[in-house]
Parts: C-alpha cells; sequence; structure tokens
C-alpha cells in the first residue's frame, strides 16, 4: 500500500474490505476512520468494471469536509466526483449525476429520497451503486434514514437479489443502545451488524500505535457547589406555585420536582389531557408553566437576566393574544412580577457559579495560548446563543483574544443556520479567525480541526457515544476536556456512566468478534428477517391508523382557542413534504403576518408570511407560493387538535395523524380557482 499513505493499523482494518466483504471500521474519533475509506474507495474504483460509489453521512456540512479535505485530494484528478447536498441544485437532477459520476458525496436523506423518487432525473436504484460507505454508521438503527436505506438492501437480498452494492460502515463508537449489561450490549452490536449486513472489525495487531497516534485528551472535572441563595430561582417557583392553586389539576396527578425535565415532561401531558377534554384553563395552565421550567433550567445553567429573557420574549407575544380569564390571569401575574425578576436578575451576588467556572477554565486555556482554539457544547440552540452573547460582554474573555461564534444545525427552519453560514463560520474556525465555536450536537460528529485542544461540555445530559464523540473534537496534542458541573448533580453521574459504557461497547464488540463465522452469520440473518417482518408490520399497523376516520370525519381545531377552522379533508400532501389547505375558506379563519426568511432556495415553491389564528393570534405555519402560482397555507400539526368521533386528540407531527392526507394535484387546483387558466 505504498501508494497511499495509510498507517499499520488502518490497513489492518481495511483488509476484509478490499475482499469486498461488508464491514463497519470501529476506530476512535481521529483515528483515520475517513482515510481508510478513501483508500477502499480508490481500490475499488481500480479494480471495480463500471464503479460507482456513494459516501452517505449524516450532517450536511461533512459533505464538504469530506470533499475538500479526504475524497478530492487523493481522488480528484482521476475520478468524477460530486457532493451534493440540500442546498444544491444537482439534488433534482440526483439520478443523472449517479449515472455520470465515479462518486458521489451526499447527505443520506438525499439518497433516500432517491430511491423512493420514482421520476427519471431523480431515481436511484440500489443496483447502480458498487460500494456504498455509510459515515456515522451508529446511526443505523430504528427509524433513521440509514436504516431506512438498509431496509431497501434488506429487502431485496432476502429475495435473493444479487447486484448489491458493498457495504463500509465508520463509526467510533456503536455504543450499547441503552444497555447496561453485557448480554444486551452484544445483542445491540449484532443488531447494527444486522441493519448494515456487515461485520464489526477493530484493530488487535497494532493498539499501541492506534494509542499514540489518537492520544486521549487530559479530563477535568471542573465541579461548582451549588449557589448558596437562589432569589430568582424561588421567586418562578412561587408563581409557579400561584399557578397551580389556579388550574383544576386532576385530583390523583402529581407534579414532580420543578426545575427538572420530569416537571416538563409532567406539564406537557397536562397540556395535552386539557386539550383532548377541550379545557382551556388546564391547557394554558400547563402551556405557561413549560415555559416558566424552561427558566428555571435557564437559570441553573446560564445566567439569571438569560432565564428572565426567556419569560420575557415569551410574554411579548401573549401580551397581544389575551382572550379570556385565563389569558388575563397569566398575564397579569408575570406583568406583576417582572420589575422584581429584573432586579433580582441583575444582582451579581446571586449569579450562576457555573457561570464564574466556565470562565475560568477558557481563561485558563487562552490567558497563556492565544492559539488555542475550543468547542463549548451545550444542549439547546437558545442555550448558544446566551452563551455567545455573554462572551462578546466579558472583559476579561475579550482580553484574551476569545473570538467566538455559534454553530448549530442546518436544515429548513426558521431558527436553523443555513449550510452555507455553518460552512463559513467552520472556514473561519479552521483558519484562526473565530477560535471558539459555541455549539450544540451538531459539531459532535466528524467536524475535523486538528488544532482544536479544548472541548467543554456545559450543562449536558447525553450518551456514551455524544460522550466519546466530543472528546474526540480535541485533537491537538495535550489537548484539555472539561465538564463543568454542578457537585453532585445529574451531569457529573453521567458522565461517569458514560465511561463505563464505553468500556461496556468495547467488551460488547470483543464478544461479537470472537462469535465463528458459521454463528455470526446465522444471527445476522435471523435479526434481518424480524427487521424487514417487524418494519412490514409496523407500516400496516401505520396505514391502519391512519385510515381509522375519513378525513370528512375529521376537524381541525385551533390548539388555543379550540375553534373548529377545517375538515381533514381540505388537507393535501405537496411534493411528500407540506401539509397544505386546500379550501379557500380556510382564509377566513387566520390573518398573515410577517414574510419568513429561510435563507435557502426550492426547486417549486417559496415561503410566504406567517399565518395565525384571526381569533386568538395562535401561530399556524406560513403560506408558501407553489410553481409561482398557487399561494397554499401551510400548516404545522402541532398548533391544532383533531376532532375526531372518538374524542378531541393533540398530534405532535403528521405521521401521527388518524385519517388518510391525500397528495395535491396542482391541475386539479388550477382548474378550480383559476378555470381560464391553461397548464401545458
Amino acid at each position: 500500500m505504498a501508494d497511499f499513505a495509510l498507517r499499520s493499523y488502518q490497513e489492518e482494518v481495511v483488509e476484509r474490505a478490499l475482499r469486498r466483504e461488508n464491514i463497519i471500521i470501529w476506530l476512535p474519533t481521529g483515528g483515520g476512520k475517513t482515510r481508510a475509506a478513501v483508500y477502499v474507495a480508490k481500490r475499488h474504483l481500480e479494480t471495480t468494471e463500471g464503479a460507482t460509489v456513494v459516501v452517505l453521512v449524516n450532517k450536511v456540512h461533512l459533505v464538504e469536509q469530506h470533499y475538500e479535505k479526504e475524497f478530492k485530494p487523493h481522488l480528484g484528478p482521476k475520478y468524477k466526483i460530486q457532493a451534493v447536498s440540500g442546498d444544491s441544485g444537482q439534488k433534482d437532477f440526483f439520478g443523472k449525476v449517479v449515472e455520470k459520476s465515479d462518486m458521489v458525496i451526499c447527505t443520506a436523506q438525499i439518497l433516500f429520497n432517491a430511491l423512493t423518487n420514482m421520476e427519471e432525473n431523480k431515481h436511484v436504484e440500489l443496483s447502480d451503486i458498487t460500494l456504498l460507505i455509510i459515515d456515522e454508521c451508529h446511526h443505523t438503527h430504528k427509524e433513521g434514514v440509514y436504516n431506512k436505506i438498509m431496509r431497501h438492501y434488506l429487502e431485496k437480498k432476502l429475495k435473493g437479489e444479487r447486484k448489491l452494492p458493498q457495504i463500509l460502515g465508520l463509526t467510533a463508537s456503536p455504543g450499547t443502545g441503552g444497555a447496561k449489561i453485557l448480554e444486551k450490549a452484544v445483542e445491540h452490536v449484532l443488531q447494527i451488524c444486522a441493519n448494515l449486513d456487515s461485520a464489526i472489525v477493530s484493530t488487535k495487531n497494532y493498539i499501541p500505535e492506534l494509542k499514540e497516534k489518537v492520544p486521549r485528551p487530559i479530563k477535568s472535572m471542573d465541579i461548582v457547589d451549588k449557589r448558596p441563595q437562589d432569589p430568582f430561582g424561588d421567586h418562578l417557583k412561587s408563581m409557579m406555585q400561584m399557578i397551580h392553586d389556579f388550574m383544576p389539576l386532576p385530583p390523583d396527578f402529581r407534579l414532580r420536582e420543578s426545575g427538572t425535565q420530569e416537571y416538563e415532561a409532567d406539564v406537557v401531558i397536562l397540556e395535552q389531557t386539557g386539550v383532548r377534554e377541550q379545557n382551556r384553563i388546564l391547557a394554558q395552565c400547563a402551556l405557561h408553566l413549560r415555559e416558566y421550567n424552561d427558566a428555571l433550567l435557564i437559570n441553573d445553567t446560564l445566567r439569571m437576566m438569560d432565564a428572565y429573557r426567556s419569560l420575557e420574549d415569551f410574554y411579548d407575544i401573549k401580551v397581544n393574544n389575551a382572550k379570556d380569564g385565563t389569558d388575563f390571569f397569566l398575564l397579569g401575574l408575570f406583568q406583576e412580577n417582572q420589575v422584581e425578576l429584573r432586579e433580582i436578575a441583575n444582582k451579581s451576588q446571586y449569579e450562576n457559579p457555573k457561570m464564574g467556572k466556565l470562565e475560568t477554565v477558557l481563561l485558563k486555556q487562552f490567558g497563556p495560548d492565544p492559539e488555542s482554539r475550543g468547542i463549548l457544547f451545550c444542549k439547546t440552540r437558545k442555550s448558544t446563543h446566551c452563551l455567545n452573547d455573554w462572551v462578546l460582554n466579558n472583559r476579561a474573555l475579550r482580553q484574551a483574544g476569545i473570538k467566538a461564534a455559534v454553530l448549530t444545525g442546518a436544515g429548513g427552519g426558521i431558527s436553523h443556520m443555513t449550510q452555507n453560514e455553518q460552512t463559513d463560520t467552520i472556514c473561519k474556525f479552521r483558519k484562526g479567525a473565530l477560535n471558539l465555536l459555541i455549539s450544540t450536537s451538531v459539531a459532535e460528529e466528524g467536524l475535523d480541526i486538528p488544532e482544536c485542544n479544548l472541548v467543554v461540555r456545559y450543562g449536558l445530559l447525553t450518551n456514551e457515544i455524544a460522550q466519546q464523540q466530543a472528546t474526540g473534537r480535541a485533537r491537538a496534542q495535550d489537548s484539555q476536556y472539561s465538564v463543568v458541573a454542578q457537585r453532585g448533580g445529574r451531569e457529573v453521574h453521567r458522565e461517569h456512566i458514560n465511561e463505563l459504557l464505553e468500556e461496556l461497547t468495547g467488551r460488547a464488540i470483543a464478544k461479537v468478534q470472537e462469535m465463528s463465522p458459521h454463528d455470526f452469520r446465522a444471527k445476522i440473518n435471523e435479526l434481518q428477517i424480524q427487521e424487514v417482518i417487524g418494519s412490514k408490520v409496523a407500516n400496516m399497523h401505520k396505514m391502519e391508523k391512519r385510515g381509522r376516520f375519513a378525513a370528512s370525519r375529521v376537524q381541525l381545531l385551533c390548539r388555543n382557542c379550540f375553534k373548529s377552522v377545517a375538515s381533514g379533508s381540505d388537507i393535501k400532501l405537496v411534493e411528500n413534504a407540506h401539509y397544505v389547505n386546500v379550501n379557500p375558506d380556510f382564509r377566513k379563519h387566520y390573518k398573515v403576518g410577517g414574510q419568513v426568511r429561510i435563507g435557502k432556495s426550492f426547486e417549486d415553491w417559496e415561503p410566504g408570511r406567517t399565518i395565525s389564528c384571526k381569533d386568538c393570534n395562535q401561530d399556524w405555519g406560513f403560506e408558501i407560493k407553489y410553481k409561482k402560482i398557487a399561494l397554499l397555507p401551510n400548516i404545522a400539526i402541532k398548533n391544532f387538535a383533531l376532532e375526531t368521533p372518538e374524542g378531541t386528540m393533540p398530534v405532535k407531527r403528521w405521521k401521527d395523524v388518524s385519517f388518510t392526507v391525500e397528495e395535491f394535484d396542482f391541475q386539479e387546483y388550477i382548474q378550480n380557482n383559476f378555470p381560464d387558466m391553461t397548464i401545458d
């Protein structure tokens, strides 16, 4: 392998892939899994007639990273390589792109869409691909898009079809799947192997070389004591108690401790109960209690002022939406306490000690070494923006030369970063124009910054996979890995549990690797048959659920005021993505607001203005303009309740509705609404 510089442990893990076996490469973050995959792809292209390699990633920014940093430098001069992501126009001609390329790097959703879309320009068959490389392949389970793609593969395999791609999976850890004992962890690893139709391989003969190449960062548990006084949190809790006393709490229902995820789960159930019973007092009180609980969680992690502003933002919207006595009570409660809450939030003696500890950790790294690069991981998008604001307004951090920016997930949502914004932020971080990324989990997997020498996990409760991924972002020699947490808190406990689960994962993989080839294949085949049958049964149940009621017998109610505003038969599905109301009478129930800006363009539609209930101002979604002609209200079902023959029910996602939504017929719409217009 002299023509391509692989280390000895990499050569060992690719041996079976070079023999065209399906394998999962298990190497730690920073161990060079992608480089090993590049080598396998190179050899495959050299030795396979009519070869087509597809590389799947699960994060948009990894498309460009893999293309620019790994595959293009080694394969680009000789082979035609295309990088395709959601912002690329090439996705609309994906079938042709695959047909004319030697290698395509894309997000998994694009390939899945191509497998299920029968349009000639977009459609791809698995038989068109000769090698399928799946990055971060531990996500190949349950209803993840990787697993949906592999179900296509397994169905064809079990039918005896031979022309299927070779599979090469890459992972730093398959995890234990929530298992705490070895037997169950082994079952989880076997299930991942079955889903990928692959054996899992790791280095056996070159472990010292691997450890030398991938040194673990120096870990520190940066612990703070609980704040001695928390008048802001105490005041919020007293306000929540007043809401408890006001609301008609079911007699057999007991709320758990406020300021916890358990309490949040309780008030979500109460809100749903209120919707089912069309009990507006219960539903609205539960909704407001969730906001107060969010403020308590923010107060525990960030600044008091961040918690105050989260409530202020919520009530700034509610101030014009008051409808009845319940609204006036809840709004009045906040307004009566607003000045006192703001005054407490400005008293530095009560500030969150975790913030002080975080400042110390950052100054310890950046003070002596302004060339440092760090990633600060936190839980939510809101947290990233609050922490970024804190850094920008912290004189000591600015003087230490810290230049921070937010990195969150890309997508079509209004609050998401665009792919270009992500790429620009990562590029600036690589070049040193930024030296601190404040990120959600989007940066845990795959982000390759060799100069990164500090990782901080702040206010996070995650599994062992996420912990290992985050640890692996610290690539430089003598890197630091810090966990900032409260003494005795759940974050500390979870960190220790994850360390044990990491060890358990290794033992489970060793057990799987010790199985005889015959026993392994037999178990894999058994699990694959179960997976395919189980998937078909689940789909049948979904179809039965969707066909439970005729669409005309279901009414959509505004989730806030419970006014009936539409029939289920008014709803149509546009391009398998947008649920729109085609009844022109629906317009009399809503008012339009500001223009929606998503930051990317789409082939057949563009966003219009927000829509909300004309009676109570409840957000409903936004209008879309389809094919430059049809102005259609695109509604979010989470903002409605369904009134069915068996009662009222809330639903969170469209896939959970109990009636069938028909496809949108553009020609029929034009004929009904523009009878004089002709369409070619």
